[in-house]
């Protein structure tokens, strides 16, 4: 049985001598595992579609359960990301962050048109890398169902807090207790800012400006509270920070 599907390469694994296996996170069917045989030789037609964050039609084959390519056409490649290590790690942070998020078996085109969004950010668009990164953490950990509530101070209502609470998701005025979990400190500019990103259409998350001290509190607050919710950390984040010191 033979089916196409469209997404974008999250992974790679040498497997034998000249294969690969990928991880593609697809349109249709979430992430799935596929095998590119023969990838790794020269005269392969698969290559370019088949490289890591590359974005492809894939036609595939099914036989005995196991998913085999057998044809890949290149829909965007971002060439701007292969040039620039700095990129190239930040987006390889995103195809890691997406993995985690993406559930076999479950169909999330919202993720995949995130993950497109912020890689065409951060190429075509030359959008600020703390921009680009705060916008892809905040977005995803609200499509993993840990949206947070910004309309005011959890205690007491107050439309202005300066805390912000990474573990309940929650806005909280100083004055207002210890908190129920780890609180930071977050600028008006920020929340702002914050509360934008989360709730507008995803059509419209770069339409927002910021300067650059704001955009480098969003990209340390966003950070934070996509590891606290998901309670682990990121070899490919661990390198390009690295890359940034």
């Amino acid at each position: 049985m033979y089916w196409k599907t469209e997404g974008v390469v999250l992974r790679e694994t040498d497997y034998k001598e000249h294969d690969r296996l990928l991880t593609v996170l697809t349109r249709d069917h979430g992430p799935v595992t596929m095998k590119a045989r023969g990838v790794r030789g020269r005269r392969s037609t698969l290559k370019a579609a088949c490289q890591l964050l590359a974005y492809s039609e894939f036609t595939v084959s099914e036989q005995r359960g196991y998913l085999t390519i057998t044809e890949a056409v290149t829909k965007e490649q971002f060439p701007v990301l292969r040039q620039d290590i700095e990129l190239l790690s930040l987006a390889s942070y995103f195809a890691q962050v997406s993995e985690t998020i993406a559930q076999e078996d479950c169909p999330n085109p919202e993720l995949l048109s995130l993950l497109l969004n912020c890689l065409y950010a951060l190429g075509p668009l030359h959008k600020p890398q703390p921009v680009a990164k705060a916008v892809f953490e905040l977005r995803a950990i609200c499509l993993a169902g840990y949206l947070p509530e910004l309309s005011g101070c959890f205690v007491c209502g107050n439309p202005m807090p300066d805390r912000f609470d990474l573990v309940h998701g929650v806005l909280q005025c100083s004055g207002c207790g210890p908190g129920q979990g780890t609180l930071v400190p977050i600028s008006a500019a920020a929340r702002t800012a914050l509360h934008y990103i989360t709730a507008c259409g995803p059509k419209q998350i770069f339409s927002f400006t910021v300067d650059d001290t704001t955009a480098e509190e969003l990209s340390q607050l966003s950070e934070a509270y996509l590891m606290t919710q998901l309670e682990r950390g990121f070899h490919t984040l661990d390198f390009y920070k690295s890359l940034k010191r």
